[in-house]
């Protein structure tokens, strides 16, 4: 068991962060200040940053980090250390293995995966709303978002479990819904028809509107270009793979009209016919009562022969 470390005492290394340049890195404190209301760590740290020269504080993140040491203490006796080394016998088993290999950023997948996505922070159009610190980002080998994307998919693929997929599939299909919004209101506040003056280019590379004169006015009119807005190809398309037409939602007058038509009439059991009108389930369902009616009688006959039930009765006067 590694000793526990002696925050008594100042660090030689700090993850600093830079609140100018928002730049995080690591270094040996230029300046330890005593700080004696901190209990758990009576120390604050100061260093020059490396690209813009100002005084970085202590990360948040690794003053919490320095916390969390002082507050885990773990088992102190000799009791409580064989119990926890009991604990951890056997651990972890093969399915253990299989579901928590994934947990880790810096393994072999990383390289896979920088293949096509290389660690650049700020050169991707995701990195913009990104929250992974981007000097962070820099000293991994592939992006940070990318890599973690990349290990659901092949722990979703190799363990057949398309269940790990739904969070993010969920997120793309709200974000389909919502292309879908935006062409919609933007084909609304356009017009479903685009108009554009015709023109051609002469022998002389001129470009000529083509006007006509309108015999009926004497005006002269320009030739215009009717065109459908190109918006609505890609809204087809959408609605078409995401099975949002009529049809698919069964709104079509045929689809009504067969749905209408199957009123009326019950789902097909094994062995039977596939429409079953209300006649013959009338039918059945006399037959059913009838047999119904023949087991009560039975079990009826067969409660006057309990010997049990007639001893009891005659003890309690009910015999006749």
């Amino acid at each position: 068991m590694a000793p526990k470390r002696d925050l008594s005492k100042p660090l030689e290394t700090v993850s600093f962060r830079c609140n100018p340049c928002r730049h995080t890195f690591d270094a040996e404190p230029l300046r330890v200040d005593e700080e004696p209301e901190l209990e758990h760590h009576p120390f604050s740290y100061v260093a020059e940053c490396p690209l813009c020269g100002e005084e970085a504080g202590q990360a948040p993140f690794h003053k919490a980090l320095v916390k969390a040491w002082a507050n885990a203490t773990g088992p102190r006796t000799a009791a409580g250390k064989a119990a926890v080394t009991k604990n951890i016998e056997g651990h972890p088993t093969p399915e253990e293995s299989l579901r928590t290999r994934f947990n880790a950023m810096k393994h072999g997948m990383s390289a896979e995966t920088a293949q096509y996505f290389p660690s650049r922070p700020g050169k991707y159009p995701a990195c913009s709303s990104c929250d992974v610190d981007h000097s962070y980002c820099a000293q991994q080998p592939a992006c940070v978002k990318q890599t973690q994307l990349f290990m659901v998919h092949h722990a979703a693929f190799e363990q057949r479990n398309p269940k790990h997929l739904t969070p993010i599939y969920s997120s793309i299909q709200a974000s389909i819904t919502a292309i879908i919004q935006q062409i919609l209101q933007t084909i609304i506040a356009d017009g479903v028809k685009l108009e554009a003056p015709a023109w051609a280019v002469d022998r002389e590379g001129n470009v000529v509107i083509g006007e006509y004169q309108d015999i009926a006015t004497g005006q002269t009119k320009r030739i215009m270009e009717v065109k459908a807005h190109p918006l609505l190809k890609p809204l087809q398309e959408f609605l078409s793979r995401n099975n949002l037409s009529l049809a698919d939602m069964g709104m079509t007058p045929k689809a009504i009209e067969q749905e209408e038509q199957q009123m009326g009439k019950l789902q097909p059991g094994q062995g039977q016919p596939s429409t079953l009108t209300l006649e013959d389930f009338a039918a059945k369902q006399a037959e059913s009562l009838q047999a119904l009616k023949v087991l009560a009688e039975r079990a009826n006959a067969r409660k006057q022969r309990d010997p049990v039930l007639i001893e009891y009765q005659q003890q309690n006067g009910d015999g006749q």
